[in-house]
């Protein structure tokens, strides 16, 4: 059987971690994940929020290195848990366990939140020229023969 879920979203607060009685490392936090379509009367995206839970270093990595906005993408398993609240009543909740926790957007301050981009070539994988920014139109190149390479 196969049960992988893969989710990509924002952190809806800053990730709590706790510890268990043995002392293993616990973190939960929930993704706002919006969905794929619009609704046709609003035109406006519908946004799940997903309850996470990391254990062990995963946890530690979270509770360390996110916080509340930043966009990631958690690899995992889906588990339903079933308990009975204080009144006696049975409930349930969803939860993705999270196996890997990975950034999807650049690390805070470095400029790229605020529309600033930086363009250096050790800052870019692209190679592209140092004061390139994104939307510079295109130039001919000076030493052009004219001759295609294929």
């Amino acid at each position: 059987m196969l049960n992988h879920i893969e989710i990509m979203g924002r952190l809806g607060r800053d990730p709590e971690l706790r510890h268990t009685q043995s002392g293993t490392p616990v973190a939960s936090f929930s993704l706002a994940v919006d969905r794929d379509f619009k609704d046709k009367s609003t035109g406006e995206r519908a946004t799940d929020w997903i309850d996470v839970v990391a254990w062990r270093s995963t946890g530690e990595f979270v509770s360390k290195y996110l916080s509340k906005g930043r966009m990631v993408v958690v690899e995992g398993r889906l588990q339903i848990r079933d308990w009975t609240d204080k009144e006696g009543g049975k409930r349930r909740a969803a939860e993705v366990i999270a196996n890997n926790v990975y950034f999807a957007d650049s690390k805070p301050g470095d400029g790229q939140r605020s529309g600033q981009s930086k363009s250096t070539k050790e800052d870019n994988d692209f190679g592209l020229p140092a004061g390139f920014q994104p939307g510079d139109s295109f130039a001919d190149l000076a030493d052009d023969d004219g001759d295609l390479p294929f």
